[in-house]
């Protein structure tokens, strides 16, 4: 029994009053990546959220075809890049491109956007259920924040900030997701995860260091500070992507599994003073986060060394 069926016994009660279905895949493709500098959320609303969770870099990414979302169906497992859907509705068992059971798990991959929105949404959608399908974990992708209730949290085993902006979780979802972490379970952000709720302090806490600004992409050179950041990353790791800087440096509260080598690009006021931490782990709460700047790209999503580092932070999450 995973801990998520744990949970779930445990809030019985609120788990069998939402199980409603609700529509997750959103018409058309968000406005552009045109804004240089995201900045501190304080949005409300949906403004600037109306990517597809499916359409381009991969068509059904987001459990439907990109276009016009079907009827009233709600959040599916996300379609892996081969094999068809990576598993069944939230809950059910992990299963590999191939339906073998693997290494069980669920995960819920949310991407809700109430400011500037990663045209690499998609894309990543698409690489994290594949991954998902490789590892036989279950995914489902998401943009209601309404499923941050204790009843459809209590499906997953961790869950999955990809990219989001801005404020995208309401006091009940926030105080929700706050319980779902200490009950023992797993965060994974990735890249504008730390461009998200400002004003709420547990989750800067959980994500280990806000986003300040970043240089124009280029490439760099990533240093391995810890083997824990992903089997076979060659050290240095030279790779194009949005260099972010943060408010504050991790170190003193995280793991630190990568950093960047300021010398190798030109970082500009982005700069850490030379110590640039930009991936990281660390157990919150009572349940493990993991924290990775990487991945504005649409390419990140099909290079084999990046979705091994993000499989490596996933998998510790998971506690596995």
């Amino acid at each position: 029994m995973t801990r998520a069926s744990l949970f779930a016994a445990a809030l019985s009660l609120a788990a069998l009053a939402c199980n409603g279905k609700t529509q997750s895949a959103v018409d058309g493709v968000a406005g552009g990546d045109s804004d240089p500098q995201a900045s501190g959320g304080n949005g409300s609303g949906e403004a600037g959220a109306g990517g597809a969770l499916g359409g381009a870099a991969g068509g059904a990414a987001g459990g439907a075809p990109g276009g016009t979302a079907s009827g009233s169906a709600g959040d599916r497992p996300a379609a892996a890049g081969t094999g068809g859907s990576s598993g069944a509705e939230p809950g059910g068992a992990g299963r590999s491109a191939g339906g073998a059971v693997a290494d069980e798990a669920s995960l819920l991959i949310f991407s809700k956007t109430a400011e500037y929105r990663h045209d690499s949404i998609p894309a990543g959608i698409q690489g994290l259920t594949g991954l998902a399908a490789e590892h036989g974990w279950t995914a489902t992708a998401t943009e209601d924040a309404a499923r941050f209730n204790d009843g459809d949290l209590a499906n997953y085993d961790a869950v999955i900030f990809l990219s989001t902006t801005g404020d995208v979780l309401n006091a009940a979802e926030q105080a929700a997701f706050e319980r779902f972490i200490r009950s023992g379970r797993g965060f994974i952000g990735i890249h504008a995860a730390s461009d998200t709720e400002y004003d709420w302090d547990w989750y800067g806490q959980l994500v280990g260091a806000y986003f300040r600004e970043h240089p124009p992409v280029q490439a760099a050179d990533i240093v391995i500070e810890d083997a824990a950041a992903g089997a076979g990353l060659p050290s240095p790791w030279r790779r194009s992507d949005e260099w972010y800087a943060f408010r504050s440096n991790p170190r003193p509260n995280v793991q630190v599994l990568l950093t960047l080598d300021e010398s190798s690009y030109s970082p500009g006021t982005s700069s850490m003073a030379g110590d640039h931490p930009i991936a990281w782990r660390h157990e919150h709460d009572g349940g493990r986060a993991f924290y990775t700047a990487l991945g504005h790209t649409s390419e990140s999503y099909a290079e084999p060394a990046f979705l091994a580092h993000v499989a490596a932070g996933i998998a510790w999450a998971l506690g596995k």
